[in-house]
């Protein structure tokens, strides 16, 4: 008998290739599908259905039923975090071994982490609010300043200071690729629905990486003095 926390279960469940698989392919917040997921994970059918049952009783997937369709998504914000730091985590282990470091180039570039922006994208932008005194991020935490709330409000984004559900309203969040801190929180998530919705980025339909459009990379330029370059098959580079 112990009262420390099981990790050596949870461990064990999220240990599993296919398992894991299947946790980041949700971890672009969208909801999926068994089979899109078997699909994603590259497993049978019948194998994912065993995985997401065990995903299910360990709390860290949640299912809601549409009509004949039963959808799949993280649990909790909780389970994203953990997901995310073990990224970084298995990031140092492949910097001490030069062949574990493959990292999909789109990804890195621009991406989802949850719901709030990443990779070069995410850090670019969190680095020109900073630069630009509309942010400041100290000690694992964010805050907005007078500016900041002035910009994001001409921008369209709601950067009140009340978190929804009990969620963090700002802040840093390390990067996995790039080793520094993008935008997180209730802000972030809002400039990522923004940056969606006013067509600056365009989700992949079976990744978590997100494509910069023409209208986007003028809108980074021009908001952020972000530039945004195209550099072949190695996707779009984030150069403040």
């Amino acid at each position: 008998m112990t009262s420390e926390p099981n990790l050596a279960w949870i461990a064990s469940v999220v240990g599993d290739p296919a398992r894991l698989s299947i946790l980041l392919a949700l971890m672009d917040g969208r909801a999926r599908t068994a089979k899109e997921l078997a699909f994603l994970a590259r497993v049978a059918a019948p194998t994912a259905s065993g995985h997401l049952a065990k995903l299910l009783d360990s709390r860290l997937v949640a299912v809601d039923p549409q009509g004949r369709h039963r959808y799949y998504r993280i649990a909790s914000l909780l389970v994203a975090e953990m997901v995310e730091a073990m990224s970084v985590v298995a990031g140092d282990t492949a910097r001490a071994d030069p062949r574990l470091a493959r990292v999909d180039p789109a990804l890195a570039a621009a991406r989802t982490c949850y719901n709030h922006l990443a990779g070069r994208l995410g850090v670019a932008l969190a680095d020109a609010l900073q630069r630009r005194g509309d942010l400041v991020f100290a000690d694992g935490v964010g805050e907005v300043t007078a500016q900041g709330q002035a910009f994001f409000k001409d921008l369209g984004v709601d950067a009140r200071s009340s978190g929804s559900r009990g969620r963090v309203f700002c802040k840093p969040c390390l990067d996995w690729t790039e080793r520094r801190h993008h935008l997180a929180g209730t802000l972030g998530s809002a400039l990522c629905e923004h940056c969606l919705g006013s067509g600056w980025l365009q989700r992949s339909r079976d990744s978590r990486a997100l494509t910069i459009t023409a209208d986007g990379r003028a809108a980074f330029a021009s908001l952020f003095g972000i530039d945004m370059e195209v550099s072949g098959s190695r996707g779009e580079r984030a150069a403040a």
